[in-house]
This record gives structure tokens, sequence and C-alpha cells, in this order.
């Protein structure tokens, strides 16, 4: 996750990954009924909570997106355009301040009743003022009904992005007269997570069957659902370390694996389907602008070295296939991603005639970075490592100072790191979660850029902010970047691949940045 999330999602990965139990053994929970199709997914668990307006963990969305819907969604892996969910039509007012949201006709909660605009308001209300994790996706965004098929969004600045939040599975609609039985209400005092645990109040393809936080959770096919009806009758998804993912697929104890290393995938047999793409993660690096911290990196020839000197393909080499080098701090899965053709090259010698203007002899930096963390089966000691021999050729001297995921996280927070190793994944599928890098913003702030370093910066992070319209908006995020990786302080390097190993019975596997997988999509053969 990233903004409000990062810190506490890298400190459950850090976590499970040391401590994520092997669920190998793990049976379904009961044997499936004859005749119905069961599928079997092993994945490495960050869980906390089915209440959708709780959950900000990335099997929690994955869980979510199955049993509820939102007004809207995207088609796919296609992040670039939202379309219509439980809403049938949506607008954008001119300003940028007014979304209009038109619901569609015969949506039915899990229990029949009718899904209502009074359902939206309260649902949304609820997780806006409730001050879960997901709360910020709605700051400052009032919810209102206009008529019985009719909301509306109204944001007091310009917000063209919400409509690519409203997907995000947080924003999932609930059954209001039921949650309010069991103790929901809209605000800090709600106490209906213990009912949503085990039970599903939500219009989506499935339902909760059971639910435990650190083992498995079990999915069955809504009876009710008034969509198209999903291909498995039920669906048991398992916490299981990587290693032994790969065991149960390739053995057929499972059907689906989603947390594979690029050398966990080499070498699978021809009967197993083996999807690699890039994820929306993209690991960069940050020289620090604080002359209080470095001496050295605030010294914008010595980022240039940096910049010329690190050899991309080389760590796209360690990354594995499927990974892609990250021209700038968007992800290409977004809109305002900037093409491949604008990525940085090595350039040894461009980089020591930039050591040499910068005016240092023979620099050494500090290189700061979790050692226990991995990032889609990646680990950074490895990037690090090539890193500082990359710069060794340039003139540069790199201590690696790996530390435990929280050490490391508390420097990174408090922008004490002189050179960091981080990574940055969306907290949802639109550039302007991006502008968290610039000057005086929440990673400016880690990388010591403050408020006023780079005004040309920071008026284009302004523009691209306030910009509707999506080929508008697309050139001025690609402006901000361009304008980031000419003066900024970051060094987006790659986007490490999402490896998904499926059985050959398995069809429609797409890799979603936000949901992992769409289990609606899954066809069976």
């Amino acid at each position: 996750m990233a903004t409000r999330s990062q810190t506490a999602a890298l400190l459950v990965v850090g976590a499970l990954a040391l401590a994520a139990c092997s669920a190998g053994g793990v049976k379904p929970s009961s044997a499936p009924q004859s005749g119905a199709k069961t599928l079997v997914i092993d994945t490495s668990f960050d869980l906390k909570t089915a209440d959708p307006g709780r959950t900000y963990e990335p099997t929690g969305l994955f869980v979510g997106k199955a049993v509820y819907e939102t007004l809207l969604t995207f088609d796919g892996a296609d992040v670039t355009k939202p379309v219509p969910a439980l809403a049938e039509s949506y607008e954008l007012s001119e300003d940028g301040k007014v979304l209009t949201l038109k619901l569609k006709k015969g949506a039915t909660f899990a229990d029949g009743s009718p899904l209502t605009a009074d359902d939206v308001v309260f649902s949304l209300t609820r997780v806006r003022d409730m001050k879960g994790t997901p709360s910020f996706l709605l700051d400052g965004v009032e919810v209102a009904k206009t008529d019985d098929t009719t909301i509306t969004l109204t944001s007091k600045a310009p917000n063209p992005a919400l409509p690519y939040i409203l997907p995000n599975p947080a924003l999932g609609v609930i059954n209001s007269k039921v949650a309010k039985e069991h103790g929901a209400t809209t605000d800090a005092g709600d106490k209906a997570e213990q009912y949503l645990n085990t039970t599903s109040a939500g219009s989506g393809p499935y339902t909760i069957e059971s639910f435990n936080l650190s083992s498995q959770v079990v999915l069955k096919a809504n009876p009710k659902y008034y969509g198209a009806k999903p291909a498995y009758d039920r669906v048991v998804i398992r916490n299981v370390e990587a290693a032994t993912q790969k065991l149960n697929v390739q053995r057929g104890d499972s059907q689906v694996a989603l947390n594979l290393s690029g050398d966990q995938v080499t070498g699978m047999p021809a009967n197993l389907q083996v999807k690699k793409t890039a994820s929306a993660n993209v690991i960069f690096l940050l020289a620090n602008q604080d002359s209080s911290v470095s001496k050295t990196t605030p010294n914008a020839k010595f980022v240039e070295a940096l910049r010329k000197g690190v050899d991309y393909a080389g760590l796209l080499e360690l990354a594995g296939e499927g990974s892609t080098q990250a021209p700038g701090i968007i992800p290409s899965q977004l809109l305002g991603a900037l093409p491949q053709d604008q990525a940085a090259k090595r350039d040894v010698e461009g980089a020591k005639a930039a050591l040499a203007a910068s005016g240092l002899s023979n620099p050494t930096v500090k290189l700061e970075f979790p050692s226990e963390l991995t990032v889609n089966g990646l680990s950074f000691q490895p990037l690090a490592e090539r890193i500082q021999a990359n710069l060794k050729e340039v003139g540069i001297t790199v201590d690696l100072a790996p530390a435990p995921v929280t050490t490391a996280l508390d420097n990174y927070r408090n922008g004490k790191e002189e050179l960091g190793l981080w990574y940055w994944g969306p907290d949802y599928p639109d550039p302007s979660d991006y502008l968290a890098f610039l000057p005086g913003k929440l990673v400016g702030l880690r990388a010591g850029w403050k408020d006023g370093a780079d005004k040309a910066v920071s008026a284009a992070g302004d523009k691209a902010a306030t910009t509707i319209g999506d080929e508008a908006r697309k050139a001025a995020y690609a402006d901000v970047q361009t304008k980031l990786n000419a003066s900024g302080p970051f060094i987006p390097l790659i986007q490490p691949s999402q490896n998904i190993v499926t059985a050959a019975s398995v069809t429609g596997l797409e890799y979603h940045p936000v949901w992992t997988v769409d289990l609606a999509d899954l066809g069976a053969k």
C-alpha cells in the first residue's frame, strides 16, 4: 500500500515473510457437494478482517471483491477507465467537484432484499466516518441521495480521481438494515465487524461460508446473486507459504498459487499455466536532500551520477521474466505512466562526468533497506548489492545497511536515510496517489525534499491534481514525472513481476493491482 497504509502494510508483510505458517496440509473445511466445482487458491495471507469498511490488506481486498459490489469497477486488468457496476452510469461535473451516479435496477443482497440508494449512502458514509484504515479514500467527500436511483458525491476541491477510487472493495455496499441490527453505525462507535467476519451482507457473486484470519477463508456461490452465476460453487483460499504453494499446485492439491517468485515459477510442468506480468509495485532509490542528513546526496550532480550509473538491465535480470523497468514513479498500468522509451539508460561515462562536475571526490554513502522484506518474491538484498557494484564502477562507494523492517521503516518514515531502497504500491489506481512524491508531500519529506524545494515540480503537481479529462490528465501526470526525473531525488528502478500459476482447468485469470484476482471472472474447463 502507499500513502496512509504503506507503513502498516510493510510491517504486516515483513512479519508474514518471517512467520507465515505452512498450510500445505490444510484441506477444505468440508467436502464439496457432489457435482460442485471447488477452486482451491493458495496465497500468503495479509488479512485482518472481512468488514469492507475496515479492510485494506491485499487478501482482504481479494475476498471483499468477491463478496461485496461497488458502484464502479474495472474491466479485467484495465485500470485506466472505471466502468459501471452497481451504478449503471456516472458523470463528473465540469469543475470536477460533483460525481453523479445512477443506480442500476434489480441488484439484491445475499438475503434477497433489494439494494437501495439508502444502502449506498450508509455504506460510504460508514467507511468515511468510522475512521478505519480506508477512511481516507473518501476524505472530504459528501455522500447524498438525490432520489431513489441517484447518488451524488461532492468534494470541496476538484476530485477527478474519485471514479478510480470507488472500485476499491473497501467501498463495497452493505445491507444497511441487517448491518445496523448487528451494531453498524456511521461513526467510530461501529460494532459490526464481528458479525461481518462471519456473515455476508453484500450483493456479490459469493458469500462467506467460513472465515479464519490465520488459516483459510471459504466462499460459496451466492444463490440469490442477480448477475451471471460464477463458474465455481465454492472457493477455498488458504494461507500457505510460497515454497508449499509451489508444491501444492504442482501435485494438484490447489489450482492457483498467487505468491511465487520468478525463480519458483521457472521450469513449471507443461500442464500448469504461468502468468507473468509486471506488478504495480515500483521499486525506487531515494537520495536525501536534507543537508543535516547528508552532505553528499543533496548535490544535484551526484543524483545525476546515481541515475546514470545504475544498470537497469541488470536489475531486470535479477527480477526475472515479467518484470519491467519503471520509466517514472507511476506504474505502467495506470493512466499517466511514462512510455518505455523515456526510461533512464545506463551511461557510465556520463555518470563519471556528472560526479566530476559535482565537486565530490570519491564519495561514500550509506544505502538503507529492509533486510527481510520481499516484494513479489524479490528480496532487496541482491538489488542493493547490484546497485553497490554499479556505482563502484563510476566512483561512488556504497555501504550497505540492511535493517529489520521496523528499524528501516522508522528511518525511512522520519527522513533519516542518506540513500534508501524502497517500493510503492498504489492505494488506488490513479496517478494522483503519486503526488506524494512531490516536495513537502509524504514521500517527498521522507527524502528530505521540503515544500518549496522545486517550484517547477510543485507547480506541475498542482496543475495535474486539478486537471479534468483522461487525455489532459495523462499529459499532466507525464509532465510531472518528466520534471521529477530531471530534478527530483527519486530514481525509479523496476516493477517486479507478479507471478501466478494455475491449473490448466482455470481460465480468465487476470492480475489486478487492487484486488489481485476477480473470482467472478474465473472460468472452469
